[in-house]
């Protein structure tokens, strides 16, 4: 079995301080994939640029204390890439990808488009550029495992006041559109929605920071592992786990059979 971790940490810095590698020591993930690190390598201590028992991976944004996306494993890698070739979106940190014997786990982190217009015209420009990034990924023939922060609820399962947010970014028609074509159309798989089609208030991933969400449980389901066929049928058991707050995401860990 390997498991494997994914997290929007909203500051690495940040979830750090609240216990999130205290805890990844506990839990042992063989790969965390981190998103919205928000730090420079040079900005951060010996024990975040390099844990012990971890080999580490950033990609940074140009802008000091934005984006970013880091990948951890306990395996060393035959090869690591950052960025996917588009130089808008690589400059904001949004892609690490490890490359292992059979298998590829990638660190992604979707633009949001909730702050303005600009910004959800950006998303969707990502989300026109990343596609065929996906498809090409899929064609080389090996197992994949896409895991992130893709800043998209595909299905009205998938957060709490569906209604009220149907003109909202994160659940635009465009948007949902969009991932069922990845799903539907080219053949990637929702790891955590196969192993649990019916999960509701358990499967949320994020709250807002406004008007009590996560008391109340008012959370959309954003942060997946979307995986080529063959890998995700052998994912045994998904989860989030909500024990501990380590930012206003939670971690989405899936444990699969066999190896790397």
């Amino acid at each position: 079995m390997f498991r494997i971790v994914t997290l929007n940490a909203n500051g690495i810095r940040s979830a750090d301080r609240k216990g999130l590698f205290q805890w990844v020591r506990k839990v042992e993930p063989d790969v965390l994939c981190l998103q919205e690190v928000k730090a420079h390598l040079a900005d951060l201590d010996e024990g975040l640029r390099q844990p012990e028992g971890l080999h580490a991976f950033f990609h940074e944004a140009q802008k000091k204390g934005y984006s970013g996306t880091a990948l951890f494993s306990r395996r060393k890698p035959r090869s690591v890439r950052t960025g996917f070739g588009d130089a808008e979106f690589d400059a904001e940190g949004r892609y690490v990808q490890v490359d292992f014997a059979k298998t590829s786990v990638v660190s992604v982190y979707f633009p949001s488009g909730s702050s303005s217009e600009e910004r959800q015209q950006a998303k969707f420009r990502f989300l026109d550029r990343f596609l065929p990034h996906l498809a090409a990924l899929r064609a080389q023939g090996r197992e994949v495992v896409l895991c992130g922060d893709v800043n998209i609820a595909h299905r009205e399962i998938d957060l709490k006041n569906w209604r009220s947010n149907q003109k909202n970014s994160g659940f635009l028609p465009e948007e949902r559109a969009w991932m069922t074509r990845l799903l539907d159309e080219h053949g990637w798989v929702d790891v955590y929605r196969r192993l649990q089609p019916e999960a509701t208030g358990e499967a949320y991933t994020w709250w807002s920071n406004r008007g009590r969400a996560w008391e109340n449980n008012v959370g959309w389901r954003i942060d997946y592992q979307l995986a080529t066929p063959g890998i995700a049928a052998r994912a045994q058991d998904a989860r989030v786990y909500r024990g501990h707050r380590f930012s206003d995401h939670a971690p989405l860990i899936v444990e699969y059979r066999g190896a790397l």
